[in-house]
């Protein structure tokens, strides 16, 4: 094992004193090319080129001497310290930190950026990473070979926001460019880089913020699936709590809200942080549902076109609210493999057809009859009888 781990950020500032001793006291160094060819590296020290963390962990365990490793911006932040703590290596590190890639980009930008998301995306994170730019209105991505700018402009197809590139920050050759999504994946972009990804929403008051990533915009309403004045047929606040609590709508996934009406559903989703799609075959409730998101302060995406066929060109779903159209617009959901769907139906017969539908995809099917009643307080009259039957589904978790 290695005697002693130096853990030093670099963002293109002079190394401290503390970093200077630790390196030159180095018998190997880990980093990337421009980390390796700085000149304080001890010509005598081994050096591997940095690609996997991991990797260079178990490089580092089995080495017997002192070792550095270099990292972009601060190590603890997304970076190095964590894998090199990881139990199995059984490493002890010291850190000497640097401004974090993410507080650069900002500042560059000139924007302040406690009330951003920050989230990182690999070829396999890449479309979690997308949803979340559709469901905020300022994130800060942390991109990596094929996931950088050009991919998530593709990936954010038919939603409009200003992308902020920061190549190679902290190095000559650091460059910033501001540009819309629809032009980011017509460049070539060097690695490494930060996009900081804005639109939608309107800025949050100037003491909006008290805690990170978070607004005052998604807490102006307490609660949600709360009662609305226009709520449609079947679309009572009951429904449509039972209905959120059984797709658990999270940071990262993308919901369809189909047959969206009233866009209740929709909007509750979203400030519960997801991306949404609200599709409704009738342009005005599409323009009803975006005035209520806005209203609200969240994001969200109001396709008008009516299902099955206006599903085919949009993004893959993790979740999906089928609020209309019935068993067959089900089973065409189900084709796109969706971790869960809700439906509901008004009678036996349609809930059957339903429940049939998504048992022949291959997904668990459960049915409640779900009835409740509104009562008005003063008196305890009866003000209003709902009877549904809601079907819930999730999709067998593959090995």
């Amino acid at each position: 094992m290695a005697d002693r781990v130096t853990v030093i950020g670099w963002d293109g500032s002079p190394l401290t004193a503390g970093a200077r001793s630790a390196l030159s006291a180095a018998t190997l160094v880990a980093g990337a090319a421009h980390h390796l060819a700085l000149p304080e590296v001890p010509p005598t020290a081994e050096r591997i080129r940095l690609g996997s963390v991991g990797l260079a962990a178990r490089r580092i365990a089995g080495h017997r001497g002192t070792a550095v490793v270099f990292a972009d911006g601060d190590p603890g932040f997304f970076g190095a310290v964590r894998v090199l703590r990881a139990p199995e290596h059984g490493l002890e590190v010291e850190v000497f930190p640097a401004v974090s890639s993410v507080a650069t980009a900002f500042a560059r930008a000139g924007m302040p950026w406690d009330d951003a998301q920050v989230v990182v995306a690999h070829p396999r994170t890449l479309r979690r990473a997308v949803n979340v730019c559709r469901a905020h209105a300022k994130v800060a991505v942390l991109t990596s070979p094929g996931a950088g700018p050009a991919e998530l402009a593709l990936l954010l197809e038919g939603v409009h926001r200003t992308f902020v590139v920061c190549e190679e920050l902290g190095t000559d050759r650091e460059q910033v460019s501001v540009l819309t999504s629809d032009k980011a994946a017509d460049h070539s972009w060097r690695d490494p880089n930060v996009v900081i990804v804005i639109g939608g929403a309107g800025p949050a008051p100037a003491d909006a913020s008290w805690l990170l990533g978070q607004s005052a915009a998604r807490s102006v309403d307490r609660g949600w699936a709360g009662p609305q004045a226009d709520a449609g047929e079947g679309e009572s606040a009951q429904l449509r709590a039972a209905q959120l609590a059984r797709l658990g709508p999270r940071t990262g996934d993308l919901l369809w809200d189909i047959g969206a009406g009233s866009g209740g559903v929709a909007v509750d989703a979203a400030a519960l942080g997801a991306a949404v799609i609200a599709v409704d075959a009738d342009p005005a409730a599409c323009d009803r549902i975006t005035a209520a998101a806005r209203e609200r302060g969240v994001q969200l995406q109001a396709v008008a076109g009516r299902a099955p066929h206006v599903l085919e060109n949009l993004p893959e779903p993790d979740v999906v609210r089928v609020g209309g159209g019935g068993a067959a617009v089900v089973a065409a959901v189900a084709e796109r493999r969706p971790e869960r769907i809700v439906s509901h139906a008004s009678t036996r017969d349609e809930a059957e057809a339903i429940g049939r539908a998504l048992a022949e995809h291959g997904y668990a099917v459960e049915c409640a009859l779900l009835q409740s009643v509104g009562l008005d307080t003063r008196t305890w009259a009866e003000q209003d009888r709902s009877v549904v039957f809601l079907l819930a589904a999730q999709r067998p978790a593959t090995r």
